[in-house]
């Protein structure tokens, strides 16, 4: 009974802010709506029909990969190269896990402002060093082909803060006795990191690998306040196209929009139980 007594507001949370509105959404994806976006009619699977035929689910799909790709490989390669360069004995040092580690402070609506300014094609600061470089102004955001990277830059910055952080904790962790070891035995310091730091810290990275992923698949506030979904979908990922049918523009479609959302959790349950299923086996749990 205690236990019950303890566990009530966990429960209550739970229950208001993700069990309910899970509910809510598969009952709204067998619906219909009226012009006002009232549920009047029960449909079935239609939602789900029409989701998967929609011609513009490739184009996302597609979208949503690509971004989840530059996001989240980029970001943990970063951090790891970061974490392992700030292990070693160098002046400054808390100062600069201190720098590295701020961007993971900043909000997304933050960092997009301020992403979107040095990336304007007039007054941003990338065009002057493009420009000064030799090469025509780039417009970042609007161009098809650098829109959706733009955004994957303005992601990993943001994520490679928090990274970096798991990352150094896991090479703190590793045993020091590990590392006198292989440098008695005359082990370069590449070899070190190859053999001794990279296997202890796999628990990290596989960690690291499931966030970010998961992460990146429900990224909106940065594509909403940088590319609004375009040039012509080109940044419209999974999260943005639920967005757009189900509130932008004044659309009222939720029953739609809630079957693209149960797509979306479907994703993301295939995605991670993949990760598990093919990641976990070659992690070491000391």
């Amino acid at each position: 009974m205690l236990s019950l007594v303890l566990l009530a507001p966990s429960l209550v949370v739970f229950g208001l802010f993700i069990f309910w509105p899970l509910y809510r959404t598969f009952q709204l994806s067998t619906t219909g709506q009226d012009l006002f976006g009232r549920a009047d009619r029960s449909v079935g699977l239609a939602n789900f029909k029409s989701v998967l035929q929609d011609p513009e689910f490739g184009q996302v799909l597609g979208v949503t990969a690509g971004y989840v790709l530059l996001t989240v490989i980029p970001s943990i390669l970063l951090a790891l190269v970061l974490a392992l360069l700030l292990q070693q004995p160098i002046r400054g040092l808390r100062i600069m896990r201190s720098a590295f580690a701020m961007p993971f402070a900043y909000s997304v609506a933050a960092a997009s402002v301020v992403f979107a300014a040095l990336f304007n094609p007039a007054i941003g600061i990338v065009n002057y060093l493009v420009t000064s470089l030799g090469f025509s102004p780039v417009s970042w955001l609007t161009s098809p082909g650098t829109a959706l990277i733009s955004i994957a830059i303005t992601t990993v910055w943001m994520s490679v803060g928090y990274n970096m952080l798991v990352l150094l904790a896991g090479v703190g962790g590793v045993d020091e006795q590990l590392y006198e070891a292989a440098k008695l035995d005359g082990a370069s310091t590449f070899r070190i990191a190859r053999s001794i730091t990279m296997p202890m810290i796999t628990p990290s990275l596989f960690f690291l690998v499931v966030v970010d992923t998961i992460s990146a698949l429900q990224s909106f506030g940065q594509i909403r306040l940088l590319t609004k979904g375009g040039p012509t979908g080109h940044t419209t990922t999974l999260v943005y196209w639920i967005y757009h049918t189900a509130f932008e523009n004044g659309a009222s479609d939720y029953g739609t929009g809630s079957a693209q959302a149960i797509v979306l959790l479907a994703v993301v349950i295939v995605v991670t139980a993949i990760q598990f299923g093919v990641l976990e086996r070659k992690v070491f749990y000391r």
